[in-house]
């Protein structure tokens, strides 16, 4: 089949006339006979029916005597009868009703005395006995064709008589990495590695979907290899996926290997991140090219791989969960491509609140802290901050009402809070969002947040946060809670290769300078250094570089893009900088009146008192701690 080779399909059309291709060239489920003891969660190939009935004999329902009904008629409290042991049998629950009896009376209703049974109720006949067939008959449908098989349907199953139950079988899904920089998993990776994690991610999503992932070596980026691993693994497998070699770089092979082992359908979709992915297929087994950077990777396999597991468990494909969140932060979009962004997602206020993380397509940890996506329609050029959008939901929805929103400033402090929170009480979480003080202080201001990390240096005074404060809610409506004094300095190289003495050597001839972004406390006390000692930021080399985390900062310097950049002396000590102090600063936490009463407030601010917390920031550095949780001012 002729292909146009990176082409840019919409989504859903690419996907709908894939499937429909595939079925039309036979593409179907294999069936296979397992033991019922291993079906859990498997889906039937058809209707099972039961061989024997439940109960298969008429069983005594209590721990008892069984007798004849007839012999019991006339007992009551005045009158009891006397049973002689002929008359009645000793019995357990589950036992044989003895062909003679037809009722069981429990044994709390029975006084044994000299040999004999007295009661005092009449029984009826049938009473305590479970009949023949009273739960399953013999030739009754236990369970339709593909459903799947709970553990109680497993136990009515065995009850029934059937031992073995056909069920789809799982689709074999082979997945190859390629390239020549990609090597196994290993703790020191040299300069150019590439380490191959994405099968890792890739397979248990698949056998989370009902897949029988198959992850074979890497193979290095020669078109032959290529193709004779992708041959073999067709002989092997139901599906296949290449993972990497997807776009149109020179030792991209993915696509041209699909086409000579068989036919290529479409090659670009339009998504992001996703664009370079392949869809292709040999007879009736799917292939697809996958890119290499692993979100990128993970978009694809949901969008395209997952909906061919459906196909071939024939389960509805399911949207998944929804809710509507209101979007703390402006999205840009490209027209041209339908978008996935994660967001990172909290109530406040009682409306969800949405912010987005980053969104390069070798940002997995992104994904790791995503809560939810945000779809963004090709065609659309982005979302407004305010907006009320709609989230796929990654997380279980019952764990978002208990999730505390912190906004503002990044301090590596707030990840030890989230971790002390989710131990003293493992229904609750913390999830921040690093959008620097200001960003905080409009996202408190617009109902966004519970709590925001905030350091605003007055130039005037020299005090901070005050200033700001009463600027952004002359009306009161925040509490100002005093959390650390933390150290601000330059973080250079180990060693202090080129010699930096102070804030003002950043305009030297040579030395890269790595910034935080604009509205970042960091980044106006660096502008205010420039200005206090006469350093024109222009001639600085690299001062419009921004990144949004002191950590972030800190592995540019610590991988040697960058030889210097403002930041705290926690994110030095992790990577192993040499440090030059410059200030202690004041680090505040400013929470709105409306999340004041929060029980999640409250416990964080128990927390920043406890003695747990003060080990904590002792181990990371540069921190000084007075009465973190006091409260300094209302306003």
């Amino acid at each position: 089949m002729a292909f146009q080779y990176l082409n840019n399909w919409p989504l859903d059309e690419a996907r709908g006339q894939y499937l429909a291709l595939l079925r039309e060239a036979g593409f179907a489920p294999r069936r296979e006979r397992i033991p019922v003891q291993a079906a859990r969660g498997r889906i039937t190939a058809g209707a099972v029916y039961a061989h024997i009935c439940a109960p298969h004999y008429p069983a005594c329902a209590m721990d008892g005597i069984a007798v004849c009904a007839a012999d019991t008629f006339g007992a009551s409290d005045t009158t009891p009868i006397s049973l002689l042991p002929e008359q009645y049998t000793v019995v357990d629950t589950g036992d044989p009703l003895p062909e003679d009896r037809d009722a069981v009376i429990m044994v709390e209703e029975v006084v044994f005395a000299e040999g004999r049974a007295v009661i005092r109720q009449a029984a009826v006949p049938w009473q305590h006995v479970r009949q023949i067939g009273e739960d399953i008959c013999a030739g009754e449908m236990l369970l339709a064709g593909h459903m799947p098989i709970s553990p109680a349907a497993m136990g009515a199953m065995i009850a029934a008589g059937v031992l073995e139950v056909e069920v789809l079988a799982k689709p074999r899904i082979g997945l190859i990495p390629t390239g020549d920089e990609v090597v196994p998993p290993t703790a020191a990776p040299k300069p150019g590695d590439v380490m191959e994690f994405n099968s890792v991610i890739f397979s248990v999503m698949l056998e989370e979907w009902g897949a029988a992932p198959r992850v074979y070596p890497i193979v290095p980026d020669r078109e032959e290899a290529i193709r004779a691993a992708l041959t073999e693994a067709l002989e092997q497998c139901d599906m296949v996926l290449l993972n990497a070699g997807s776009s149109a770089g020179r030792e991209d092979y993915a696509a041209a290997v699909i086409g000579q082992v068989g036919e290529v359908f479409c090659h670009g979709i339009a998504i992001q991140p996703g664009k370079p992915a392949i869809l292709g297929y040999q007879g009736c087994k799917p292939i697809l090219g996958v890119p290499g950077y692993p979100v990128s990777g993970i978009i694809v396999i949901e969008q395209l791989l997952r909906p061919l597991v459906d196909l071939w468990l024939c389960r509805e494909a399911g949207a998944g969960h929804k809710a509507q969140a209101v979007l703390s932060r402006r999205v840009v979009s490209s027209l041209k491509y339908q978008e996935f962004v994660r967001v990172r997602l909290g109530q406040v206020r009682g409306r969800l609140v949405a912010s987005p993380l980053a969104r390069g397509s070798g940002v997995v940890s992104s994904f790791m802290k995503a809560d939810g996506i945000l779809e963004i329609p090709q065609g659309s050029e982005g979302v407004e901050a305010g907006e009320t959008v709609s989230i796929r939901l990654l997380r279980p929805a019952g764990e978002l009402s208990r999730t505390l929103v912190a906004i503002g400033s990044h301090d590596p402090l707030l990840d030890e809070l989230a971790d002390l929170l989710h131990q003293a009480d493992p229904g609750a979480f913390m999830n921040s969002a690093h959008v620097g003080s200001m960003g905080g202080l409009m996202a408190i201001r617009r109902g966004e947040a519970h709590v925001a990390g905030c350091h605003l240096l007055n130039e005037a005074d020299g005090s901070y946060n005050t200033a700001i404060l009463e600027k952004q809610f002359p009306k009161g409506g925040v509490y100002q809670v005093e959390c650390v004094g933390r150290t601000q300095g330059l973080m250079v190289a180990p060693g202090n290769p080129l010699g930096l003495r102070g804030f003002g050597d950043i305009a030297r001839p040579g030395v890269r300078y790595v910034n935080r972004q604009k509205g970042s406390g960091t980044r106006i006390l660096a502008d205010y250094l420039c200005k206090k000692e006469g350093v024109d930021p222009g001639a600085v080399y690299g001062y419009g570089r921004e990144e949004f985390t002191h950590t972030a900062v800190a592995a540019q310097i610590a991988g040697g893009t960058a030889d210097a950049g403002m930041g705290i002396c926690s994110a030095a000590k992790i990577y192993g900088l040499d440090f030059l102090p410059v200030c202690v600063e004041q680090y505040d936490l400013i929470i709105p009146d409306y999340a004041w009463d929060n029980p999640l407030v409250r416990r964080m601010l128990e927390l920043l008192a406890e003695p747990a917390f003060r080990e904590r920031l002792e181990k990371l550095g540069g921190y000084t701690l007075d009465r973190p949780g006091r409260v300094r001012r209302v306003y």
